[in-house]
């Protein structure tokens, strides 16, 4: 009677341990926010008045490590305090970097809204965070630099989703790839 109770307990600490992980890693280099913002379009737009620059198609916006891809990109800048909020659309847009530790992150969504100065990426519409073969889905995806938090959140009739690999499966890719490097 107690062993099924102890080993959904087991299953359970392992998947909040996996969970933490996952949040742990997902802060982007703090070396990338002091970077400067490089963006390339085919085409861009402004709207002077209302300070706000409009970047369309094939839109690629790199900042150290981190590349943002796009079909649209938005740069509206705030008029009381200056600050600049890149709103990137696309079938899906794209968002990776490399974070502080080394490992790569990758988010995806139909927009992503990039707030270098609060350290935050919104991804939204079915968004979706991948790090270290793990995966994390839903409508809304948030993390913060700073805090190293991670938020996920679902329409009402949809649920977030994760899927979090065992840490020795990720070895065994890791060392797969080493051999098959050695092996070339």
């Amino acid at each position: 009677m107690k062993k099924p109770y102890f080993n959904l307990l087991k299953t359970s600490c392992l998947a909040f341990g996996l969970t933490l992980s996952i949040a742990n890693h997902a802060i982007a280099a703090k070396v990338d926010l002091n970077e400067e913002i490089k963006i390339d379009a085919s085409r861009q737009a402004a709207d002077l008045k209302n300070k706000i620059f409009s970047y369309i198609d094939d839109v690629v916006i790199t900042q150290g490590s981190l590349t943002i891809k796009a079909d649209l990109v938005q740069v509206v800048t705030e008029s009381s305090n200056n600050e600049k909020t890149y709103i990137a659309k696309g079938q899906p847009a794209t968002f990776e970097q490399v974070l502080e530790d080394g490992t790569p992150i990758y988010l995806q969504a139909n927009e992503i809204k990039y707030q270098p100065e609060k350290n935050t990426v919104m991804i939204s519409g079915n968004a979706e965070l991948r790090q270290e073969g793990s995966k994390v889905s839903g409508t809304i995806i948030t993390y913060n630099f700073l805090t190293e938090q991670v938020q996920a959140s679902s329409d009402d009739n949809a649920r977030v989703q994760t899927v979090l690999q065992p840490q020795n499966l990720e070895k065994k890719k890791l060392n797969k790839k080493s051999l098959d490097k050695e092996n070339q």
